[in-house]
């Protein structure tokens, strides 16, 4: 059995722990407990049949895009949470959710050393960046939004969508913000906010806080931190020193953003997004005619732009930093270094190994590498057949586009500047991965050799 089950033994006893608090209601005898129904049964399979159509996102070998699966706690209590399905707007709706979000959402605060701060959940980190950018286009109208040229490109369409000016700021050869071209651009005296990334989606590259926090000093924009995928790495311990330097000064950003569903071990969505200053929930401010009146206390909708949101998702959150705290040197942290551990390994066998060019060792858990070879199209051409090849043997991998110079300033390569290449990418996010380096290698090794040969 590939799939955890063991869990639903206590999904049932924990059912049956949520139905004792509502004895003293009085029995639904108008809808008796419904007879089995066949039908159930027959369309439950076929939904398993259909979920069989997708690559195994919770197995070692899937070691392409950042796709984890939750905790079995979270999935439980997840699960559990649907039976009373609470929403998160209004306390009304969910009044121990909405307590559990605020706990967990002070947990992740917390990991930034912010005591007080303003945040709360959301869908998943194209929400949560929307609401900081957002709040940020607020309190700087009509100026300019800008990102490394490595960023997510939800940073452009969001400040389309908020008819905010957006730039891009070229990257070093390592993938990080160029802090001399973003001076560049702050001297115009145009620039709102600046995004600064702490672990780009392609290569896991994190922007220099320490040199884009001087920066401000002089020239005063808002600070954005997106951590939406490298965030939980503040609390590993086998960081680089110099990205540990980064990470050790998020906390001094205006507002960050962290998804619990990618390394929080949490079900899709699940965002978070965090303001240093709680006063910027004065923006937020508006009037409900039905929701705010149960209670005096804050009411999660007060303090975002989505409506409805599934209290479920605080309760698994919740659940899930329970069991595991968000603390250094803990089982959480644990899971991290691993995962930073297995990236390492493989980067170390691919630079010794002359068949494979790194254009530069990673600095959290994702890997970017490609086949030997002299020209862009030929690697390109390679990273698409090796990809494509170690599919069918159960091994799944990723392709990143990036900028040819990443691999020129390491490999002597030639090409134009404005080139770009293909290249084969993994996430190593499972703690598990480290225990499966050796069998993810001989997969891919006996895989190059048929594809370099030809």
């Amino acid at each position: 059995m590939h799939l955890e089950e063991t869990t639903l033994q206590l999904l049932k006893d924990s059912l049956q722990q949520l139905d004792g608090g509502f004895a003293a209601l009085p029995a639904i005898t108008e809808n008796p407990a419904p007879a089995p129904d066949p039908r159930l049964a027959a369309v439950m399979n076929e939904v398993a049949n259909k979920l069989q159509d997708n690559y195994p996102y919770f197995h070692p070998l899937y070691a392409g895009q950042m796709l984890k699966p939750p905790h079995p706690i979270a999935r439980a209590a997840y699960a559990l949470a649907t039976w009373i399905n609470p929403n998160n707007h209004a306390l009304d709706g969910g009044r121990a959710s909405s307590a559990m979000e605020k706990e967990a959402v002070a947990q992740i605060a917390a990991m930034f050393g912010w005591q007080q701060h303003l945040g709360h959940l959301c869908g998943g980190g194209t929400m949560a960046n929307l609401e900081a950018l957002w709040v940020a286009g607020q309190l700087n109208p009509g100026k300019k939004i800008v990102a490394s040229d490595q960023s997510h490109y939800t940073h452009k369409r969001i400040s389309a969508v908020l008819q905010l000016p957006f730039a891009n700021v070229p990257s070093d050869i390592r993938g990080r913000m160029d802090p001399s071209a973003l001076e560049k651009m702050l001297a115009a005296g145009d620039v709102g906010c600046v995004v600064a990334t702490a672990g780009t989606t392609g290569t896991g590259s994190v922007d220099p806080l320490p040199e884009i926090l001087r920066l401000r000093e002089r020239y005063n924009f808002r600070l954005h931190v997106d951590a939406a995928y490298g965030g939980y790495f503040t609390l590993a311990s086998n960081l680089a020193a110099e990205t540990r330097a980064s990470f050790d000064r998020i906390g001094l950003a205006d507002s960050i953003v962290i998804d619990p569903h990618k390394h929080g071990l949490q079900p899709y969505g699940c965002g978070c997004v965090l303001f240093r200053d709680p006063l910027v929930g004065a923006i937020y401010k508006h009037e409900s005619p039905y929701t705010y009146f149960s209670s005096s206390e804050l009411h999660l909708g007060e303090i975002s732009l989505e409506c409805s949101r599934p209290g479920a998702s605080a309760v698994a959150l919740w659940a899930t930093q329970r069991l595991l705290p968000l603390v250094r040197g803990g089982e959480f942290a644990g899971m991290l270094e691993a995962s930073r551990d297995a990236a390492l390994q493989f980067a170390q066998r691919l630079a010794s190994d002359t068949r494979w060019m790194l254009p530069f060792a990673p600095e959290l858990d994702i890997v970017v590498w490609a086949p030997r070879a002299k020209t862009v199209a030929e690697i390109s051409a390679l990273s698409q057949r090796i990809f494509a090849a170690t599919a069918r043997q159960h091994l799944h991998l990723a392709l990143v586009r990036v900028p040819f110079r990443f691999f020129a300033a390491q490999h002597n390569l030639t090409g134009a500047r404005e080139d770009t290449v293909l290249c084969l990418r993994s996430v190593l996010m499972k703690p598990e991965h480290r225990n499966w380096l050796g069998r993810i290698w001989a997969i891919l090794a006996g895989v190059a050799d048929g594809a370099l040969s030809r």
